[in-house]
């Protein structure tokens, strides 16, 4: 199954690994690198030109890829998003 995670963006949701509240997490440090290392690595996609609310991180099995999609939409209705499939 698939999941819009805004701006027609859908990712698949056994590819999903983790959907963060980005106000909430980027008060680390650790995390904050994170999301600056990966869009240095160019695996960061950007679903929205407006104040982002999450974070998705998928990995690819097939090519060993990740990616972290950061969203307008906020994490609680990603996850809700995923449940309902």
């Amino acid at each position: 199954m698939y999941v819009h995670i805004g701006n027609d963006h859908l990712v698949r949701s056994k590819d999903i690994i983790g959907i963060f509240n980005i106000e909430r997490t980027t008060v680390s440090q650790y995390t904050r690198e994170y999301l600056s290392m990966a869009a240095l690595r160019r695996s960061e996609v950007s679903c929205t030109n407006d104040l982002p609310r999450s974070f998705v991180v998928t990995f690819d099995k097939k090519d060993l890829s990740e990616k972290v999609y950061v969203s307008r939409v906020s994490a609680a209705t990603i996850a809700e998003r995923t449940e309902k499939g």
